[in-house]
């Protein structure tokens, strides 16, 4: 569906029951709601009423991307209120991560549960890469997607049924490329993370790839150190784009936390 926040038209992909327990899920740098593609309809079958936005000037959604973390968690939090969420929950990946992260931190206490996948705080982005971004995205794209998968899963198709699983990933960075070097300098400029990190009051969950070579598992410990309700879930032969190649374990692992 369409709906208006803050002057622009926002696009968002909307599953399960109305009225069941509201989730948001928060997609990474030059991704769109399609990165929850493979892993809604688990938490809507099992009752949640999960809410996929496409952030501003990524997928459907008109307006300028916002050019820090801490302006992504604002827009959130005027999504949250435009959807009438009075409580929820939030789940974000890696870029959406650390927007889920800031927005928990300073939400009064609305969010009932925090879910961050493929995080680290800080989350630092290469030289290369950030120049990449800026001068040739498509190169930069299929960087980001080689790194964000496991060999095996890169290399032996994955998906099933004749989809290329790395594939996916790289079809819906490309066409959110134009996006992709605001997104990487918003993590990488992103200094509030331990602080914000100390300030949330909910259960947080660190779902993490055992393989992970864009966050890799160390990078995720002064994160786990700083939340002061911390659980953590490593998914074995997982990249940092788990949500494909990995998407039942990573429904699985959200649905027990909430539950």
């Amino acid at each position: 569906m369409k709906i208006e926040i803050l002057g622009a038209t926002c696009n968002v992909a909307c599953a399960g029951p109305h009225d069941g327990r509201p989730l948001i899920l928060v997609h990474g740098a030059a991704n769109d709601r399609d990165a929850w593609r493979d892993v809604a309809p688990a938490l809507a079958t099992a009752g949640l009423r999960v809410l996929a936005p496409d952030l501003p000037g990524h997928g459907l959604s008109a307006g300028k991307a916002p050019t820090s973390i801490e302006a992504l968690a604002d827009w959130l939090l005027a999504f949250a209120d435009t959807m009438q969420l009075a409580q929820f929950a939030v789940a974000g990946h890696s870029m959406g991560s650390l927007a889920a992260l800031e927005l928990t931190a300073t939400a009064d206490g609305r969010i009932t549960h925090l879910m961050l996948l493929g995080s680290a705080v800080p989350m630092p982005v290469s030289a290369a890469l950030l120049d990449s971004a800026r001068t040739n995205p498509d190169a930069a794209c299929r960087m980001v997607t080689t790194w964000s998968h496991t060999p095996g899963f890169f290399l032996n198709g994955g998906g099933g049924h004749g989809v290329w699983g790395a594939g996916k990933t790289l079809a819906v960075m490309r066409r959110n490329s134009p996006t992709l070097a605001g997104d990487l300098a918003n993590c990488n400029q992103y200094g509030n993370g331990l602080i914000a990190a100390a300030a949330v009051p909910c259960p947080t969950l660190l779902l993490l790839g055992r393989r992970d070579r864009m966050t890799p598992l160390r990078a995720a410990q002064p994160l786990q150190d700083a939340l002061r309700h911390a659980s953590r879930v490593e998914i074995a032969d997982c990249g940092h784009a788990m949500m494909t190649e990995k998407p039942q374990e990573v429904a699985a692992a959200m649905l027990a936390f909430m539950t």
